[in-house]
């Protein structure tokens, strides 16, 4: 979290969010064009849009030539606090719209496992935060839970056909389709089901993740229509048989009832910043796993109703963005205009070797004291992503993500790396401390690096191109790396999705997000190391394939001290403790 800036007081996220009394959703739905029976009200500051709204107003749009500016905002290889990033890309619409620039933001929906484990608020932080920001952390309009059901509801229907005679021949050793709940819980990563007897089921041992990591999440976020969710949810492979043919949901009869539990959840929410300006919060995918982007439904509706849109991908530009631009923008049809790639000076001496980053522990002293030597050292990570964007053809803007203990030398030599690098523009930016305002100059500049645009932007690899091949080019010209191990369960895995004709499919690797490579230990920019694909796995709904790189878990587990100890209700009802 940056400090706060002259003039302003030191206060919680959650004090400083309760200090703005939001503006009636209504009249931002207003503004944006919508008309009131296409805006469902979840009480006077939050609200959903109907599906119609979306056909009706980019129909117009298009008529109009006016679609949006769409800018996706990524970072350097985050330390394990964060760079600030979703802060950043409040904060830049709060800007843009200051500078007379109709502006909005579209953001992920957290996850109430990190919420009350390791990470707190995902709001936003400082002066730059989406509002009300308890429910923006909490159930919001209850979509998370949806998944979750939708998802349960295709596990209980698997055990529940193997049970009365199991018609379509499931094997029971493989059931591929887990069980989810949105609470980090490491005791039931693994468990034995079905216990007690023939009433019980079949007793076998099953998985649980977390709710982002479902692949019902994942269709959520990529699904264009209704129609398109339930093909999708359809296509989702749920086990296969003892002769090794894929059981999907739609031969189980259960894509009809997952899609009725997420008819609403489909629906974008729309909510605003502190600063009044609209911010949509949909979806929720998981980043290491998933494609971790918010909605495509999300991003449409807002590029029809504004000038520029900020959009925001998880973690470092060799993950989120990576991911948006070969996963989510071959789904959408959109094409970008620019990037913003979010540095913090304590992130870049980490990765220069200096001091050492541990949540939940105090900031270690050598990241606060002035190191030009360390930071340009570790600028080799900030140089290494902006390449990365820069291989689709996007112009890039650094915006440096500014702390109190930052240094004029510093900032100099970030900004100095950066356009070395290849980035447009590199410039500090004070949100957290005085919202919009202190992001008025990166708001310009991304302004004027989106009105250039990207005429060139392409996808990394084309649809034909072999499995194997994708893998090998993202490991490569993306991560650095010198080559790639392939396990053989992987190696089986790729054949059989290539016999089955899921080899047109993009990929989505699973990976560390706190290393250009496969190894959370390799800071910097490494080199000289191998990629080991362990496994691949299929989320034929969502259309991706998902290499699995290292050891990645789909169900964190809880810290020494959570978050949530911290979580309570005053006298008053009020929550108290999210930061």
């Amino acid at each position: 979290m940056s400090g706060s800036g002259p003039g302003r007081p030191i206060a919680s996220d959650l004090e400083i969010a309760r200090s703005v009394r939001p503006r009636p959703i209504l009249q931002v739905a207003r503004e944006l064009g919508l008309r009131d029976d296409e805006v469902e009200l979840y009480g006077p500051a939050k609200a959903k849009v109907r599906l119609e709204a979306i056909d009706r107003l980019e129909t117009e749009a298009i008529s109009g030539g006016r679609r949006g500016k769409y800018v996706v905002v990524t970072a350097i290889t985050p330390t394990p606090l964060g760079e600030g990033k979703t802060t950043t890309t409040v904060g830049l619409a709060e800007g843009l719209n200051r500078i007379g620039r109709r502006a909005a933001v579209c953001i992920r929906q957290p996850s109430l496992g990190p919420v009350f484990g390791i990470k707190g608020g995902a709001a936003g932080g400082g002066y730059s935060q989406v509002i009300p920001m308890e429910d923006f952390n909490l159930h919001l309009t209850g979509d998370n839970h949806a998944v979750g059901a939708a998802h349960n509801l295709a596990s209980a229907f698997v055990d529940n056909s193997i049970t009365h005679g199991n018609p379509l021949a499931i094997d029971p050793l493989a059931i591929l389709w887990p069980r989810v709940v949105d609470i980090s819980d490491r005791a039931l990563r693994r468990a034995v089901i079905g216990l007690g007897g023939r009433e019980n089921g079949y007793p076998r041992e099953a998985e649980w993740q977390i709710t982002v990591a479902s692949e019902v999440m994942a269709v959520l976020a990529l699904a264009t229509s209704l129609r398109d969710l339930r093909e999708r949810l359809g296509r989702v492979v749920l086990a296969t048989t003892y002769a090794g043919k894929p059981v999907t949901a739609e031969e189980l009869r259960v894509a009809g009832a997952m899609t009725v539990l997420l008819r609403d959840a489909l629906k974008p929410n729309l909510l605003q910043t502190l600063e009044g300006g609209p911010a949509f919060v949909h979806a929720g995918p998981f980043a290491n796993i998933a494609h971790g982007n918010n909605s495509i439904l999300a991003d449409r509706l807002a590029l029809a109703t504004n000038e520029i849109v900020c959009t925001e991908a998880g973690f470092g530009a060799d993950m989120g963005a990576e991911k948006f631009f070969d996963i989510k923008c071959r789904a959408s049809g959109l094409r970008p205009d620019a990037a913003v790639l979010v540095a913090t000076i304590r992130a870049l001496k980490m990765h220069g070797g200096v001091g050492r980053i541990v949540a939940g522990r105090p900031l270690d002293p050598a990241l606060t004291a002035e190191n030009v030597a360390g930071v340009r050292a570790g600028c080799a990570n900030l140089a290494a992503q902006v390449e990365i964007v820069r291989l689709y053809e996007v112009p890039v803007v650094v915006a440096i993500n500014s702390f109190p203990t930052d240094t004029e030398a510093e900032v100099a030599a970030v900004r100095e790396m950066a356009l070395a690098a290849g980035a447009r523009d590199a410039v500090v930016s004070r949100h957290h401390a005085l919202g919009g305002a202190g992001a008025e100059e990166l708001a310009a500049a991304v302004w004027e690096a989106a009105g250039v645009g990207a005429p060139d932007f392409h996808f990394l690899y084309p649809d034909e191109l072999p499995l194997r091949e994708k893998i090998e080019t993202i490991a490569l010209r993306v991560y650095g790396a010198s080559g790639v191990d392939e396990l053989p369960a992987a190696s089986r895995a790729i054949a059989l999705y290539e016999e089955l004709g899921f080899g047109r499919f993009p990929v989505c690797m699973a990976k560390t997000h706190l290393s250009l490579s496969h190894d959370p230990a390799l800071k910097g920019r490494p080199s000289g190391f191998r990629v080991p694909v362990r496994d691949v796995r299929l989320s034929a709904g969502a259309g991706f394939v998902t290499p699995l790189l290292g050891e990645m878990r789909t169900m964190p587990g809880l810290p020494s001290h959570p978050a949530g100890e911290q979580i309570d209700i005053d006298e008053d009802g009020e929550v108290v403790g999210l930061f």
